[in-house]
């Protein structure tokens, strides 16, 4: 069956009109069309280019969403027969936008409605933001802890996104992506920004890790240590109030040029992940993450004072 309807090469202009670079996708699918396998480096928002390739054919639009300065937010529903994990068996949580709703509840957020908003094959959602300024933001999954939550994917650099105006037939679920809110993309929320920010330095070896701890004033070890044993000692409902102190603390002795940051991180993060647990009053990477993230800064802007004792 041939579709009808408002030729997608239309839409590909109107995403470039935005500013948003974009390629070929295989007709009625989401995949880049052949010869379109480096398609973060020939993604275009160059009018006559895009006139070019879509003059060839009906094909689906993708858009680059790192060399577009984007970040979205891909709301997902369940497969048939899929079960939420543990940490999102709860009432009320059916989807990815309901999981979304609980981490604007739990940070004290509203939920990011006032943006570029697509509906996509399947009933999720795509949330459109643009990207922090001086960041290169990565693609999470919603199968990993590291990740936002059960169903919830993003895609920054590495990634695209079919965009609204493609129509896509495949096995798993048919149907358009259509724009429900045509507001322009607002910023990432910082707060999110801080979940999706990877830890500095998490996978360095042991022994590097140690030899660097080693080579720091006494002083600075002694602070390390301290911070890592008020976390690691936290009790559940003070462990994101202890991490956030110890966090603060550590940031002031990068703020003075006397810790590197990457140190202070695997101090923290790895004190943290004694803590990590599933269920509802889960502690999760994601809030670790974006505490040490926050709380190092706010320590950093308030550098301590080096006393010539500790100096020598």
């Amino acid at each position: 069956m041939t579709r009808t309807g408002p030729h997608p090469g239309a839409a590909a202009l109107a995403c470039a009109r935005r500013g948003w670079r974009v390629f070929p996708l295989t007709p009625r699918g989401k995949a880049p069309l052949a010869g379109f396998t480096d398609w973060e480096a020939n993604a275009t928002a160059a009018p006559d280019r895009i006139r070019a390739f879509w003059s060839r054919g009906r094909y689906n639009v993708g858009i680059a969403c790192g060399p577009s300065g984007l970040v979205v937010i891909d709301l997902d529903t369940p497969k048939p027969g899929e079960k939420p994990p543990a940490e999102w068996a709860m009432p009320g949580v059916n989807n990815g936008a309901d999981v979304l709703a609980m981490l604007c509840e739990r940070h004290g957020q509203p939920f990011p409605f006032d943006t570029f908003t697509v509906t996509t094959r399947r009933g999720g959602m795509h949330l459109y933001f643009t990207a922090p300024p001086g960041t290169a933001l990565r693609n999470t999954s919603g199968r990993y802890r590291t990740g936002l939550g059960w169903l919830i994917d993003t895609r920054a650099h590495g990634g695209y996104v079919v965009a609204p105006g493609s129509f896509v037939d495949l096995p798993d679920g048919t149907g358009p992506y259509t724009v429900i809110n045509p507001a322009e993309a607002a910023p990432l929320p910082g707060w999110l920004a801080g979940l999706l920010t990877p830890a500095p330095s998490l996978g360095a070896p042991d022994r590097d890790r140690a030899e660097r701890v080693a080579d720091l004033p006494a002083y600075v070890q002694a602070a390390l240590k301290g911070e890592a044993a008020r976390i690691t000692q936290a009790v559940p409902g003070g462990r994101n109030h202890a991490l956030n102190k110890a966090a603060y603390n550590l940031g002031r002795l990068t703020g003075a040029g006397v810790l590197p940051e990457d140190t202070a991180w695997d101090a923290l993060w790895n004190a943290a992940a004694v803590h990590f647990s599933t269920g509802p009053a889960a502690f999760t990477p994601a809030e670790a993450r974006a505490t040490i993230r926050s709380a190092l800064a706010a320590g950093a802007r308030n550098p301590r004072t080096i006393t010539r004792g500790e100096a020598a």
